[in-house]
């Protein structure tokens, strides 16, 4: 079994995934922290749960989802793994926060070794990549089949979707999506998302107004 600890982040309020397995193994998802007080933070976390970070993932490479890719890495070592379609928005993600008036050092080079159908293993965990285009055209959801959950990043929010006004985004595509690689699964499945609280699919399947057509 895995756990899924949330922490949230940054001035976008994003959420971080850390999922760490029965020895303390630990697999990051979309480091969010943006300061010297969040990486403090994140750092006495997981000190205090004896969590070895082993794995860093991205669902996509918008800003809030890449601040604290530096300080992850320079922490633990690890390179951050993207889907391909997304490397312009992670190239671009330095120059993009300093005109939303942020901060940002240039990002250290990332793997690209996310791919639709593939298999993410993380120690006896297995995650299912499934590219969910729309919100930006590499996003990716990770979907533990198992243990009945999805790390959804900005593709699938409660009762509401990620915005598709952004470069590369498309409402469309976004929508064909979630009806394609989410909406198939099963009811009770957990929806981790980059924003805001915990949901599942069938709370989504029923009362998400933008997939009630």
């Amino acid at each position: 079994m895995t756990h899924v600890h949330q922490l949230t982040f940054g001035p976008f309020a994003e959420n971080t995934y850390i999922i760490s397995d029965a020895d303390g193994n630990t697999l990051i998802i979309d480091p969010g922290m943006y300061d010297s007080v969040e990486n403090m933070r994140f750092f006495e976390f997981m000190n205090t749960h004896n969590l070895k970070p082993i794995k860093l993932v991205l669902t996509h490479a918008h800003l809030d989802h890449v601040f604290g890719v530096n300080w992850v890495h320079q922490q633990y070592g690890l390179t951050p793994v993207l889907h391909q379609a997304d490397k312009f928005i992670y190239d671009n993600a330095a120059n993009v926060t300093r005109q939303y008036g942020l901060k940002m050092d240039d990002l250290i080079e990332t793997d690209l070794g996310l791919e639709d159908g593939t298999i993410l293993e993380f120690g006896e965990a297995k995650f299912d990549i499934l590219h969910a285009p729309g919100h930006s055209p590499g996003s990716v959801c990770f979907y533990n089949r198992k243990e009945e959950y999805v790390i959804a990043g900005d593709v699938l929010f409660e009762g509401s979707i990620g915005r598709t006004d952004l470069p590369g985004g498309d409402f469309d595509t976004l929508i064909r999506s979630i009806k394609t690689h989410l909406m198939v699964m099963p009811d009770d499945v957990l929806v981790y998302s980059g924003h805001g609280p915990l949901t599942t699919i069938g709370q989504e399947r029923i009362s998400n107004p933008y997939l009630q057509t």
